[in-house]
């Protein structure tokens, strides 16, 4: 297969040409076009690698499409996928909430669901992306180990992120923030709200540490990259290197993020936040890091559709330094090689032939075509 006429995103530049695929990995790249009349005409758009997603509790979505409302396991898989690969996202972690109990149970009841969904359609093919397991560890519980033992050995596991959503710190400094987020999603009444809110601290102060480091200890023995999560202090991101984290998801204040930084943590933050133009939680905003040469990967969250979004308004934003093969690198090389997958996320001979064919219309980037491992999948 050869892709034609397209302005190659490559590690430090872009450059017009044309590229060669065979068997499923980049065979070749040229400065010049090709003359094959059978080459797939690119039309002068950007071909970039295909994007990994570290982070999104999208498949949650497709689960729990409305509130006791669960949806048969194959329907969900299949349209999750379909939305990663339309969105330009060929390797996926699947977040999966471990201890997760802020929703009622609804995460925990579909635990063993999304596990066995993912497992079934990597199995036999059935997906076009890539799906990998990311387990999201709620600290703040008492089954929080127990369950994270019990899926430590997953052959898909490939992230492990230790987390405290309790009031009055990291994510949630703002308590009003906390109780217009909780109370407004599970409409409880004041006196349930104040409840809720004295369960979770006392919750946090019982659990979080000791599960924290019994969960850190077992990711290194298994060689799992481990992330932090919500870091918003020095003394939080001191704990988070001790533990031995490789990635510091969505710090919430510049000092948290250059802590992160000199503790040679990869910052991760929202796309979301980046298209936003802001935290939809107060905190510190992604454009303010990426500013600061503070940003190392980006995550599409809750919005798949954000990743290509956000890196290319980044590539554009004239109050950074990022660049076009910069700001691409924060959706495809970074986070690829923040988890040891260095055979996919760059344009060169012999990667993965995980391809993006982008072009730009009414001043937004559209995704014109996708492959996996040279397969068109969209």
């Amino acid at each position: 297969m050869i892709i034609n006429n397209v302005q190659l995103v490559l590690e430090n530049e872009v450059v017009s040409g044309s590229l060669a695929v065979q068997d499923g990995v980049i065979h070749a790249f040229s400065e010049t076009p090709s003359q094959s009349p059978a080459a797939i005409d690119g039309e002068g758009g950007w071909l970039m690698p295909g994007m990994v997603e570290l982070h999104t509790d999208n498949l949650d979505k497709f689960f729990t499409p409305r509130p006791k409302v669960s949806w048969p396991a194959h329907s969900a898989m299949s349209s999750h996928d379909a939305l990663m690969v339309a969105s330009g996202i060929t390797t996926v972690l699947d977040a999966i909430g471990v201890g997760d109990v802020r929703d009622g149970g609804h995460r925990m009841e579909n635990l063993e669901k999304m596990i066995g969904a993912i497992h079934h359609a990597e199995q036999h093919g059935l997906n076009r992306a890539e799906h990998r397991i990311h387990l999201r560890c709620e600290l703040p519980n008492a089954t929080t180990v127990e369950l994270f033992e019990a899926l430590s050995h997953l052959p898909a596991l490939s992230l492990v992120s230790l987390m405290d959503h309790s009031p009055g710190q990291r994510q949630y400094v703002s308590l009003q923030k906390y109780r217009e987020y909780f109370q407004g999603k599970y409409a409880l009444s004041n006196s349930e709200m104040d409840a809720y809110e004295a369960d979770q601290i006392r919750l946090a102060e019982q659990w979080s540490r000791p599960n924290r480091l019994a969960i850190a200890q077992r990711c290194r023995e298994l060689q799992i990259p481990i992330a932090s999560h919500d870091d918003a202090t020095a003394a939080h991101v001191m704990e988070s290197q001790e533990v031995g984290s490789a990635i510091a998801e969505f710090p919430t204040t510049i000092e948290a993020a250059i802590a992160s930084r000199e503790q040679h943590m990869q910052v991760l933050m929202g796309a979301p936040n980046i298209v936003r133009g802001g935290s939809h939680s107060g905190n510190v905003a992604a454009h303010e890091l990426a500013a600061k040469g503070l940003l190392d990967i980006l995550s599409s969250d809750y919005y798949p559709a954000s990743l290509l979004d956000a890196a290319f308004r980044l590539a554009w934003d004239e109050e950074n330094a990022f660049d076009l093969p910069a700001a691409i690198a924060l959706v495809t090389r970074n986070p690829a090689q923040a988890i040891g997958l260095h055979d996919r996320g760059v344009i060169a001979e012999g990667k993965r032939a995980d391809l993006v064919l982008v072009k730009k219309a009414q001043a937004q980037v559209h995704i014109q075509r996708v492959w996996a491992q040279g397969r068109m999948v969209w």
